[in-house]
């Protein structure tokens, strides 16, 4: 068993997901300079601002990728539970006047010196984390809800409940949605999956009534033309780009939806300046990758030998192309305005950087993997 286990250790890590990663993050920086050189003109009076940004985030995240590469995946397993306490402790802080810093409503950033980061999104690898250390080690129990269901879910609603309360419904959503899928890869039992998402719609229709914003997000989703210069603006803005790319697009930086039209032209709604300026073909490229990503993903799970790394590749998996369909589903007025980003192409700094390290690990895991 040791034999193999450092036979399987010599393996090089996944080249597929490799150059898919490289291939996506080159995409990102790109785009995010020719979709936010106006804005970053007009408010900094630097055009290079938001590229400086990516390219600084996109280094740290290339080399924390690297550095988790190169880290046998099985010890994230010992620090499961350390780095969800540590992340629950970072939830109830980024709520406290005085650390958590409040943009736009919302408080989810701590600013540590001149570096903000958000720790919903290291809460997102954290529970991947402690989901697939909890499950594996309860492979036989998951089918019976009070042995192997409820304690995972516990900590699911604690976690998914201190991100609401920022608030940020598209995290805490991606969270339930990505710890579901694994619940379900692990041997939950369908029948308790479809009850809990059952349980689950009363409580989103009482959380849209709640909040005033969420209920104007979807009466904009269905009719957006209802109130096209309020809460439809953002979805008109948005098709307009991706109906005017055509097949080819109008060319790399010639968007004219990014002077100003577009809101968050270079974070939320990337993908619509993608389509603009590349048309069809480019925006079909980036759901190849997408595509491929996941196809490779999921085969490294199959492939791999034990419970943990199985639970930990789908999630990771499943975490990345969750958010890119949930992204290019609102950007195309399939879906309701979440505030999810476009993995590893959208302008930000600690979902770029968490998931680079997120996709290191998934490398790792690849290299002790029979996928060839």
């Amino acid at each position: 068993m040791n034999r193999e286990r450092k036979q399987q250790a010599r393996y090089s890590p996944d080249i597929v997901i490799f150059l898919i990663t490289l291939a996506l993050l080159s995409i990102g920086v790109v785009m995010v300079f020719s979709a936010s050189s106006v804005s970053a003109r007009a408010v900094y009076d630097d055009t290079y601002y938001f590229l400086k940004r990516q390219l600084a985030w996109a280094g740290l995240g290339l080399v924390t990728m690297i550095i988790t590469m190169q880290v046998d995946y099985r010890i994230w397993k010992k620090m499961a539970w350390l780095a969800l306490i540590a992340t629950i402790l970072l939830l109830i802080a980024v709520l406290i006047p005085g650390i958590g810093v409040a943009i736009r409503g919302s408080r989810r950033w701590i600013d540590i010196g001149p570096i903000p980061f958000q720790p919903s999104e290291i809460a997102k690898i954290v529970m991947v984390l402690f989901m697939a250390s909890f499950l594996s080690d309860r492979i036989g129990r998951i089918h019976k809800f009070s042995q192997g269901l409820l304690a995972p879910l516990v900590i699911l609603g604690v976690v998914f409940g201190l991100i609401v309360l920022e608030p940020d419904f598209g995290t805490s959503g991606t969270i339930v949605a990505v710890s579901l899928m694994m619940l379900f890869a692990a041997g939950a039992r369908s029948i308790h999956l479809l009850s809990l998402a059952a349980l689950g719609v009363p409580g989103l229709v009482v959380m849209a009534i709640a909040a005033p914003y969420r209920a104007r997000r979807f009466l904009a989703f269905l009719d957006p033309w209802e109130d096209p210069l309020g809460s439809g603006f953002h979805i008109i803005q948005s098709l307009l780009a991706l109906g005017s790319g055509g097949l080819f697009g109008v060319g790399l930086g010639r968007s004219r939806q990014k002077f100003l039209y577009l809101p968050m032209q270079h974070t939320d709604f990337i993908f619509a300046i993608i389509g603009e300026e590349l048309g069809f073909t480019g925006a079909a490229m980036v759901l190849i990758f997408y595509f491929l990503f996941a196809w490779r993903g999921l085969r490294i799970a199959i492939a791999t030998s034990d419970a943990f790394g199985k639970l930990l590749a789908v999630g990771i998996t499943t975490m990345i192309v969750f958010q890119a369909i949930i992204n290019i589903g609102v950007v195309s007025g399939v879906l309701p305005i979440t505030g999810i980003t476009l993995p590893l192409i959208s302008s930000g700094g600690s979902s770029l950087v968490t998931t680079l390290a997120a996709i290191g690990v998934l490398l790792n895991i690849s290299k002790h993997s029979t996928l060839r």
